[in-house]
């Protein structure tokens, strides 16, 4: 039997909240990344029901979020939306989704992935250490006192809240680290380097023999002295002449071309998938793009190690949804409440390395 609308988007909300999302740093600058695919329903384990205590807005396994502590998350977002957008963001739509909707959503999954990875601490044995404990009180008093009494009393802010949900924070954070820490930051050159080249492109998708002797009557004019680029705007069908590519973007047989010239080395006439390429060599190994592709793969490796980890045990995860709560909790507009500071706090004292 096929699911109503409005069961249908509870369903979608919850496999959010069971989204594989990586903490890539501290901050609310951050933005949240997300498998916006919805699933079926059967590869999780999901539970709609209306047994729960006053204000716990969504379980995952045995733990719960509070509409206090959520609307602590919703509210530094939302302002800080505003900060950048102004109010009138809220009133952006797309694909019948209201902006306020997806921020809602998208806060409700960040709070998902810290509760599961302070369960995930339990299991590793994360703990804070007395120095850790220490500044998470420092942050939390400094926040809260940094609250005027609108914004208390319409988020139900306590200090004692703020300290939890600072240590559940830091905590998370304790736990990508513990999950990734095998994972080697050293990449070669060799693994990591990208190259630079200037190519003529001559469109042909099948075997073309008229193609292929253009592209050598060009070769035959380069070897005369004539310039490359010049060739190149002349004669070839992508606008776009000089690339810089690092191994594994470009098919292998352009690759491994472009790989094996030397500087101001021409190649011969090269077939690929649409067409033929001439390719001159301008750099063996670009310094800048190399160096920004050993990022690439550390960070990469990073993401697949924790969200091997990380979705295995979600998976295993009940959620509950709060659905009539989720459904009465909207954006607090209310000119005195104007807090976003709550990450930045976070980040001042958890600096990321």
């Amino acid at each position: 039997m096929l699911l109503k609308n409005r069961e249908k988007k509870t369903i979608q909300l919850l496999s959010l909240l069971l989204s594989c999302i990586l903490l890539t740093g501290c901050g609310q600058a951050d933005e949240l990344q997300t498998e916006q695919e919805a699933q079926n329903g059967e590869s999780t384990r999901i539970v709609l029901t209306t047994g729960f205590a006053k204000d716990e807005l969504f379980r995952i396994g045995s733990s719960s979020c509070y509409l206090d502590e959520f609307m602590i998350y919703f509210t530094n977002t939302q302002n800080r939306y505003e900060s950048v957008y102004g109010r009138q963001i809220w009133e952006v739509s797309e694909n019948g989704s209201s902006m306020e909707s997806r921020v809602k959503e998208n806060v409700a999954a960040k709070i998902a992935q810290i509760k599961t990875m302070n369960l995930l601490a339990q299991q590793y044995q994360v703990e804070l250490t007395a120095e850790e404990e220490n500044q998470v009180q420092l942050a939390a008093a400094e926040y809260f006192h940094s609250l005027n009494g609108a914004e208390i009393e319409s988020m139900g802010v306590t200090e004692e809240l703020i300290i939890r949900l600072y240590r559940e924070y830091l905590i998370a954070h304790k736990v990508y680290a513990y999950i990734i820490r095998d994972i080697n930051p050293e990449i070669s050159d060799d693994e990591a380097r990208s190259v630079t080249v200037d190519w003529i492109f001559l469109r042909s998708e099948e075997e073309d023999p008229a193609v292929k002797s253009r592209g050598e009557e060009i070769i035959r004019r380069l070897n005369e002295g004539e310039d490359f680029v010049s060739l190149a705007l002349s004669y070839s069908d992508d606008k776009t002449i000089t690339r810089s590519f690092g191994k594994g973007v470009m098919e292998s047989v352009i690759e491994e071309c472009a790989f094996n010239l030397a500087v101001d080395e021409v190649s011969p006439v090269v077939k690929g998938e649409n067409g033929y390429y001439i390719i001159h060599c301008v750099n063996t190994l670009d310094r800048k793009e190399t160096d920004a592709n050993k990022e690439k793969i550390i960070t990469q490796r990073k993401k697949e190690a924790f969200n091997q980890v990380y979705g295995t045990f979600v998976d295993s995860q009940i959620t509950q949804l709060n659905e009539e709560l989720w459904n009465n909790t909207v954006m607090i507009h209310n000119e005195q409440v104007t807090t976003s500071t709550f990450f930045d706090i976070y980040d001042k004292y958890f600096p990321a390395e």
